[in-house]
């Protein structure tokens, strides 16, 4: 595997900075530019993020679709922070490309309600063999009200309980499975004088992904589904609150590494714990993986670096195979595209968008692709173990649910983010917490 490290930004964005006036586009096709010779027919315009290894797979993607002579996919890179800006500003002036890259989710929902990118679902119907190419489970972030508005793409990447098998055996525990096993693990790191578990605190989607699988332990995938698509009061169901109060459980068993309130993910301190044998366990994308790999001497290659499930609560709805985190990455078709322009889309997404050879490159680069079939490719990769078992969790969870601050709306994603600090140091109630939350819903 390439030594390659996907960070949390450049597989699901960061937020919205730069002003569309000073950007610039970048890679090997200019506004326009065609990212790869020898197409024929009608055109369309497609602007992409930039960033390795996606930008590499992306131009040779479009390069290969260009050459089958079936119409010709004119390329554009953006960086990824101004690309957000970007974005919307030619959406809403009508300008926007004919395929427009995406997160899915609560973005998804304010193009789809303001009919600014086309329905997906009779033509998926029409070309049944294209949905069925792709993992069940990575739709959902592409659907509104039940209406499919995006195509899923490139790779999937579900929040992971890593754990420290020399830890784990040193303080005689195994990977938790349940509530109790992560208090007994708890409890036993601390005794031992190891952190119970890394997290980079000061990032806040760090302690984030604690609430989303709480949440979804507790009461099950259906209650963000309904605080997702906006539903009044959602935010105070009573599972909800009971999330906020595993918080406080866990921060009364000071289950977190000291001074996580000031560690950054960006920093890669939570994983350098891990790798250097001073937290027992570590909730966090599955892209740090890489990184682990990469930045952690023989951590991953000894064998010593674990993974699994989130653990279940007793008496909550959520199963021990949901997930939540990054289904996929996805592309929209512009509603203002021409006819012509939608047509030569949907050949892209049905010949060209995710093929054996991009499926092949993204685990090359140690990735899971969201399309069916890769059980050969995972095996032989270097990391076969881990990335089989992502694979798996993929096809079997009843449940994937968005990362929170994608399935929301901008403005509630912010508030969500600061809550969630102010609830992991302390400062708020379950009960502050989920009335703080709700008030986004009214607004």
């Amino acid at each position: 595997m390439k030594n390659i490290q996907l960070t949390r930004r450049s597989m699901v964005g960061a937020t919205l900075g730069a002003s569309a006036l000073t950007l610039a586009a970048c890679g090997t096709s200019g506004p326009g530019g065609s990212g790869g010779s020898g197409g024929g027919g009608d055109s369309a315009s497609y602007w992409a993020l930039s960033g390795q290894p996606n930008e590499t797979i992306t131009e040779d993607t479009v390069t290969a679709f260009n050459e089958l002579g079936t119409g010709t996919i004119d390329l554009t890179f953006f960086q990824n922070d101004a690309y957000k800006q970007k974005i919307r500003t030619a959406i809403g002036a009508g300008e926007a490309p004919t395929v427009i890259t995406g997160w899915g989710g609560g973005g998804l929902r304010t193009y789809a309600e303001e009919e600014q990118v086309e329905d997906l679902t009779g033509w998926l119907d029409e070309n049944s063999e294209v949905k069925e190419r792709f993992i069940e489970s990575v739709w959902e972030a592409a659907t509104v009200d039940d209406k499919i508005y995006a195509m899923p793409t490139g790779a999937a990447q579900p929040i992971v309980m890593f754990h420290n098998k020399t830890v784990l055996e040193d303080i005689g525990v195994e990977a938790p499975e349940s509530w109790e096993d992560l208090l007994d693990a708890i409890e036993k790191a601390n005794s031992a004088g190891v952190a119970p578990i890394a997290l980079a605190g000061q990032s806040r989607w760090t302690s984030m992904m604690w609430l989303e699988y709480l949440l979804d332990r507790v009461g099950g995938a259906e209650v963000f589904a309904r605080i997702a698509a906006g539903e009044p009061d959602s935010w105070l169901d009573p599972a909800v609150v009971e999330m906020g109060t595993k918080v406080e459980e866990l921060l009364a068993a000071k289950a977190f590494a000291d001074g996580f309130e000031s560690m950054a993910a960006d920093s890669n301190t939570d994983q350098a714990l891990m790798w250097s044998d001073k937290a027992a366990l570590m909730l966090h994308g599955g892209w740090t993986f890489g990184g682990m790999k990469s930045g952690g001497g023989t951590f991953v290659q000894d064998g010593r670096l674990g993974f699994g499930p989130f653990p279940t609560i007793e008496g909550g709805k959520g199963e021990l195979t949901n997930l939540v985190g990054n289904p996929a990455g996805y592309v929209s078709l512009s509603a203002a595209a021409s006819d012509a322009e939608k047509e030569v889309a949907k050949t892209f997404f049905a010949d060209g968008l995710m093929t054996d050879a991009v499926s092949n490159a993204l685990v090359e680069s140690g990735s899971v692709p969201v399309v069916q079939g890769q059980d050969d490719a995972l095996a032989a990769s270097d990391d076969a173990e881990y990335l089989q078992w992502i694979y798996s969790s993929l096809q079997e969870t009843p449940a994937f649910t968005q990362s929170w601050d994608q399935a929301l709306q901008p403005t509630a994603a912010e508030e969500l983010l600061v809550n969630t600090e102010q609830l992991f140091l302390g400062k708020l109630t379950p009960e502050q917490f989920a009335e703080n939350m709700n008030a986004t819903l009214e607004g």
